[in-house]
C-alpha cells in the first residue's frame, strides 16, 4: 500500500535526511511510502506559481496513496501544521485510512489555554472561553475535533509521545508506533476481506 507521509518536516534544514529516516522505516513496515519532499518542482516565473505547482504536485501525490500516515505535532503555534491538516482532510474526503501521530501530549484544550494564559473561563451557556468571548474546543483531542474524528471515522489512531522541545520534529518514535499500528490495522482488513 502506498502511504503518503505528511508533515512539517520538509520545513527543517536537515530536511532530507529526516525524510529519508521516514522513508526507509515506512518501508521497513511493508509500505510503499510517498514522500511530498521527492517532489521536482518545475521552474516558474513567479514564487505565486511555484507556490501553485507544489500544491498541484501535492495533490497527484496524495491521489497516488492508498493512506496517510500524518504529522499533528503543534507547529509554529498551538495546533497541526495547516497544509498537514489539508492533506489529511484531502485523504479522508477520499475514503483512505488515516494515521497520526504527534511528539506533544497536551491536548488541544490545554494548549490553546496557554494561549490565553490560563484565563479560561467557564461561560453561561457551558462551554469554555477565552477572554475574547471565543469558545474553545474542549473534547480531550490531539487537535481540531475534525482531525481527531476523520482519522477514528477510517480506523485509525492518532499515537501521541512527550518528547524535548529541540526533538519535536526529529523524534520519530512515535512515527514508528503509528506505522506499526497502521500495518497491524490494515493488515487485519485484508486479511478479512479475503
Amino acid at each position: 500500500m502506498r502511504a503518503y507521509l505528511a508533515g512539517p518536516e520538509v520545513f527543517l534544514p536537515n530536511a532530507r535526511e529526516i525524510l529519508d529516516r521516514k522513508i526507509a522505516m515506512a518501508r521497513s513496515y511493508g509500505f510503499t511510502p510517498v514522500s511530498p519532499g521527492d517532489l521536482v518542482v518545475p521552474e516558474t516565473e513567479t514564487r505565486r506559481q511555484r507556490g501553485l505547482a507544489i500544491s498541484a504536485i501535492n495533490e497527484k501525490l496524495m491521489t497516488s496513496a492508498d493512506l496517510i500516515i500524518a504529522n499533528l505535532t503543534p507547529f509554529r503555534g498551538i495546533a497541526a501544521d495547516i497544509g498537514t491538516a489539508f492533506e489529511l482532510g484531502f485523504m479522508c474526503a477520499r475514503g483512505c485510512p488515516a494515521f497520526a501521530f504527534s511528539n506533544c501530549l497536551d491536548n488541544h484544550f490545554e494548549r490553546v489555554s496557554r494561549l490565553y494564559g490560563g484565563e479560561v473561563l467557564l461561560g453561561e451557556d457551558g462551554r469554555h472561553r477565552g477572554p475574547d468571548g471565543m469558545a474553545l474546543e474542549n473534547f480531550d483531542m490531539a487537535d481540531n475535533l475534525m482531525l481527531d474524528g476523520g482519522i477514528t471515522a477510517r480506523g485509525g489512531v492518532i499515537v501521541t509521545r512527550q518528547v524535548a522541545p529541540e526533538q519535536l520534529f526529529l523524534d520519530l518514535t512515535a512515527f514508528e508506533e503509528c506505522l506499526s499500528f497502521a500495518a497491524e490495522q490494515l493488515l487485519k482488513q485484508t486479511a478479512s476481506a479475503q
